[in-house]
């Protein structure tokens, strides 16, 4: 190789060095506030694609972190179908590149399925915490063939519902915003007088302090 081509060639790689150099100086120098908003706007629609699952409702409690373009997810589903079905919504979210799914799917129980409609009936049939639901009706309504056969997890209520109720192993955990320390209060004493149910762990959080 002749000294002319020789010099050529460790211009070119000074120059891409230089080049990957100035693009990573770019990047450590992108402002905080613009990654937090780049954040901020992953975690917006992640969260989107879980409320927005047909499958996903009262009874299961879903939750996530960020890490870089990974999405770690975790929390309980009733179903199987909402594992799944979450994971493949979030996979195909824009600046995803690796979703990790710790989410648990509950066992299958009768009497876990009875506990969910008890849990359920009391703390929502009970006045002051009635407004944390857009499902009117409650538990009083008609009931379908798979709640009168004890399967309320398959055929769960309809409808917005701040207060999600797991359950495990006749273990009920209470999770989800509320307005005040008084109504996470209620949520968590109507749980409590629940016959059949081991213990209530209450994870509910209060607006102003969450």
């Amino acid at each position: 190789m002749s000294g002319h081509a020789s010099s050529w060639v460790i211009a070119c790689l000074a120059g891409l060095f230089l080049l990957t150099h100035s693009v990573l100086a770019q990047e450590e120098a992108e402002p905080p506030e613009a990654k937090q908003r780049q954040v901020q706007k992953l975690a917006q629609e992640v969260r989107k694609q879980i409320v927005t699952q047909p499958q996903y409702g009262v009874f299961d409690s879903i939750h996530f972190a960020i890490q870089g373009d990974t999405v770690i997810l975790r929390g309980y589903a009733s179903r199987p179908a909402l594992k799944s079905g979450i994971e493949n919504s979030v996979k195909r979210i824009e600046g995803v590149n690796k979703v990790t799914n710790e989410i648990e799917v509950l066992p299958a129980s009768p009497n876990d399925d009875r506990l969910r409609a008890r849990v359920y009936a009391s703390i929502y049939g009970y006045a002051p915490l009635q407004r944390y639901t857009s499902n009117r009706a409650g538990p009083r309504g008609m009931p379908s063939v798979a709640r009168a056969a004890g399967g309320i997890t398959n055929d769960p209520p309809i409808g917005y519902h701040a207060i999600h109720i797991v359950v495990k192993n006749g273990n009920v955990t209470l999770t989800g915003v509320v307005d005040s320390d008084a109504d996470l209060t209620f949520a968590g004493m109507r749980a409590n007088v629940v016959p059949g149910v081991f213990s209530v762990d209450n994870d509910l959080q209060v607006a102003a302090k969450s």
